[in-house]
C-alpha cells in the first residue's frame, strides 16, 4: 500500500492538483483502516468460533439454510443487478451463467449447507497419541486455522460455500468477491449471519464479513495483515490468482487454472467413451473441471471420431484439432479449425476443444505432465494395466478412470460444498473440504515433569 506521503510525491511529478491528492490520500487511509478494523473483528471473532460445540454450529448452519430459501426472492432481485453489472462489462455466457442465482441454484445453496451441517465436525479429533518413556503424554489434536480470504470471481453461490465450510470447520471468514457480484454475495452473507444472530444474540457477527469495496486496492492492504489473517484462498481465473500469491504476505493455497484431459484408450467402450468425453466437455463448460483437450489413441481414431465430434459439433462445441485429427475428419463435413501450440495451454472456459490424436498412454500422459494444470484427467479404457499407468503416472491432483471430469468436485466427493479445488501439492491438493481447513496442535500432559 502506497503511504501519503509517497502518493504526494509521485502524483506531485505528475502535476495532480493539491485538492485531488488530498483526495487519493484520504481514501487510502479510509482504506487501510477499514480492512484493519475489519480483520481486526474476524480474529476476535474466530476466537470465539472455536469454542462451538457441534450442535452449536450445526444449529446456525440449518437456520442459514432456511433464511437463504425463505429469501430467495430478494436474493434473484439483487442478483439481477448483478447481471446487468455482468452485461454492462461484456462478460461471456459462461460467465453470465457463473453469476446467475435462480431458484434452482439457490435451493442448492441452502442445501449445500445443510450437508455441511451433517457432517461431522472436523475440529478436536484425535489425529495421533504417544506416550514418551518420561511419562510425557502427547496428542496431535485438529483444530481451526483462524481466519481465512477468500477471494473469488462471479460465482456468488461461493459466498455460501466457503462461508459454511469455513464455520463449520471453526473459521472466520473474510470474503472479497468481484465487482460483477458484490450485491449478490452482500445479500447472501447478510442472510446467513441475520438468521444466526436471530437463532442466538451470541453469534459472532464478525465470523462471515464480506468486504465492502470492490477497489482493488484492498486486496493487498487485506493480504498484508499477517497478524490477523492465516490463510488466504483465491478462486476464479489464472490472472486473479496470480495476483494474488504475488503481493500476499499470508501463505495462499492456488488454484492457477484447470486445463483437464480426456484420454480415449485403444480398448474402449465406444459408447461409454463418447458419453463420458461428451459430458467432461459440455455438461457445463464454464467450470474449472470441464475438458479442455481430448487424446484420442491412433488405433481407436477413425472409428470413434466422426461419431464423437458430430455430437460436439451439433451441441456448439468449437473444434480444434492436430493434423491427424483434421485428415481423418475431412470428407466428415465437420468443421474442425487447426489446434495451435498454444490451443494445448488454454483454459478456455468455454464450448471449445482442443483434440491430439496419440500413440497411446505413454504418449498421452507425457502430453499431461508437459501440458496440464494438475488439476483432473480421466482415461477411458477397458484395459486396467492401461488404467493403473495412467494413474500412477499422471501428475494431477485428480485422475479419473471411466468417468467424467466434472466429477471433481466437494460435492461429489461427499464433502459437501467445496471450497476451492487446490493444485498445489503441498497441503491440500485437489477439493477442500472441512478436514482441508483444519489445521492440528500438540497437547502434552504430564505430572511435574521437568526436562534434564
Amino acid at each position: 500500500m502506497t503511504s501519503p506521503r509517497k502518493m504526494h510525491q509521485i502524483d506531485n511529478k505528475m502535476g495532480f492538483p493539491q485538492s485531488i491528492l488530498k483526495v487519493l490520500s484520504t481514501h487510502c487511509m479510509s482504506l487501510k483502516e477499514d480492512i484493519t478494523n475489519l480483520t481486526k473483528r474476524a480474529k476476535t471473532a474466530s476466537r470465539r468460533l472455536a469454542t462451538l460445540t457441534e450442535t452449536e454450529k450445526n444449529k446456525y448452519l440449518f437456520a442459514m439454510a432456511d433464511a437463504i430459501e425463505a429469501n430467495a426472492d430478494s436474493i434473484i432481485a439483487e442478483n439481477s443487478k448483478d447481471i446487468a453489472t455482468g452485461n454492462n462489462m461484456g462478460l461471456s455466457k459462461a460467465l453470465l451463467d457463473r453469476l446467475l442465482l435462480n431458484n434452482e441454484r439457490i435451493t442448492a445453496m441452502a442445501d449445500g449447507l445443510r450437508e455441511v451441517a451433517e457432517l461431522s465436525d472436523p475440529v478436536g479429533r484425535i489425529l495421533e497419541e504417544r506416550k514418551r518413556p518420561n511419562g510425557l503424554l502427547l496428542t496431535k489434536v485438529s483444530s481451526p486455522i483462524g481466519v481465512i480470504v477468500i477471494i473469488y470471481e462471479s460465482r456468488p453461490n461461493v459466498t455460501a460455500d466457503a462461508a459454511s465450510l469455513c464455520f463449520k470447520s471453526g473459521n472466520a471468514t473474510i470474503l472479497r468477491g468481484g465487482k460483477e457480484a458484490i450485491h449478490s454475495n452482500r445479500i447472501i452473507a447478510e442472510t446467513m449471519v441475520n438468521a444466526a444472530k436471530k437463532l442466538s444474540t451470541e453469534f459472532p457477527s464478525d465470523a462471515i464479513q464480506v468486504v465492502q469495496t470492490t477497489d482493488r486496492a484492498a486486496i493487498p492492504e487485506l493480504l498484508s495483515h499477517i497478524n490477523h489473517v492465516d490463510l488466504c484462498i483465491p478462486r476464479g481465473g489464472e490472472n486473479l490468482i496470480r495476483a494474488v500469491a504475488e503481493c500476499s504476505r499470508v501463505p495462499v493455497i492456488k488454484h492457477y487454472k484447470g486445463i483437464c484431459h480426456v484420454y480415449i484408450d485403444g480398448e474402449i467402450d465406444q459408447t461409454m467413451a463418447e458419453d463420458v468425453a461428451f459430458n467432461s466437455k459440455v455438461h457445463r463448460p464454464g467450470v474449472c473441471n470441464a475438458a479442455e483437450t481430448l487424446l484420442i489413441s491412433k488405433s481407436i481414431a477413425s472409428k470413434i471420431l466422426p461419431s464423437l465430434c458430430k455430437k460436439l459439433s451439433d451441441a456448439g462445441v468449437e473444434l480444434r484439432g492436430d493434423t491427424m485429427t483434421k485428415s481423418i475428419l475431412k470428407d466428415s463435413g465437420i468443421d474442425i479449425q487447426t489446434a495451435n501450440d498454444s490451443d494445448w495451454d488454454e483454459e478456455y472456459l468455454d464450448l471449445i476443444l482442443s483434440i491430439k490424436i496419440v500413440d497411446g498412454v505413454e504418449e498421452a500422459i507425457e502430453h499431461i505432465n508437459i501440458h496440464g494444470s494438475g488439476h483432473t484427467e480421466t482415461i477411458i479404457t477397458k484395459d486396467p494395466q492401461s488404467a493403473k499407468r495412467f494413474q500412477i503416472e499422471v501428475d494431477s491432483s485428480t485422475i479419473f478412470w471411466n468417468a467424467s471430469t466434472r466429477f471433481t468436485d466437494g460435492g461429489q466427493f461427499g464433502m459437501g460444498a467445496e471450497i476451492g479445488i487446490s493444485t498445489d501439492k503441498i497441503g491440500a491438493r485437489g477439493p477442500m473440504g472441512l478436514e482441508e481447513l483444519t489445521t492440528y496442535k500438540w497437547l502434552g500432559v504430564a505430572d511435574g515433569l521437568i526436562r534434564e
